[in-house]
């Protein structure tokens, strides 16, 4: 991950990418997962989101991972939430970790300050599903293999609902990058069956004429009934 970058733009305050609503996508399709309520969501690359807020409102245990600390701190802050701080090990690169723990409406939310790389399985325990709005699309095309092969196995070959972009990349550098179905294949259909749930066109934003693309999946693991 390239730490620099991130801490640059979220000190610059260059985080277009933070929505202040909840996205509408994940309202409408996270009830494909099934998921029981009191399972635990794992958030990858989650800076502050609300849509953290929003799947603990509705039950969930959350787990984020975040690589810049002040948009953790950001979160808890705006949400009125004094979270627990710990310092450990990482169990997959003996790197210094930070983990932050906070409750609302009676869900647990930790966010990890770290690498995602630096996580594994053993240091953020079990995983029921993934929501993947900002992660893979934040990854430029040379770290997305690694990453899909990662988040497997940090979340045991969880259940995805994932949200991707496609558009002309030539018109503009990302991220968010552009990511086709043929990429996403390469990526997850050897662990997952991937289904198109919803698929809308628009512009990149209001300021654009680039036409965008906007999928929704569902990634159901190859290895179960589920």
């Amino acid at each position: 991950m390239n730490s620099e970058f991130w801490q640059q733009r979220w000190q610059e305050g260059r985080i277009g990418f933070h929505k202040s609503d909840v996205n509408p996508e994940l309202i409408k399709y996270f009830s494909n997962l099934a998921l029981p309520i009191g399972s635990r969501v794992l958030v990858p690359l989650c800076g502050k989101s609300v849509d953290m807020v929003w799947l603990a409102c509705a039950g969930y245990d959350v787990v984020g991972i975040e690589l810049v600390e002040s948009a953790v701190q950001a979160f808890f802050a705006e949400q009125n939430i004094t979270p627990t701080i710990t310092e450990l090990t990482s169990a997959a690169d003996k790197s210094t970790l930070k983990r932050y723990q906070g409750q609302l409406t009676g869900q647990t939310i930790t966010l990890w300050v770290a690498d995602i790389f630096a996580l594994s399985a053993i240091d953020i325990g079990a995983i029921n599903a993934i929501y993947d709005r900002a992660a893979l699309i934040a990854l430029p095309a040379n770290m997305r293999a690694d990453y899909s092969r990662h988040i497997v196995k940090l979340s045991n070959n969880a259940p995805q609902l994932l949200i991707t972009l496609n558009y002309d990349q030539s018109k503009k550098d990302g991220p968010p990058f552009s990511i086709t179905q043929q990429q996403l294949h390469q990526y997850y259909s050897a662990d997952y069956k991937i289904v198109e749930l919803a698929s809308k066109s628009s512009t990149l934003n209001a300021n654009s004429e680039i036409l965008v693309t906007e999928h929704v999946w569902l990634l159901k693991p190859q290895s179960t009934q589920y």
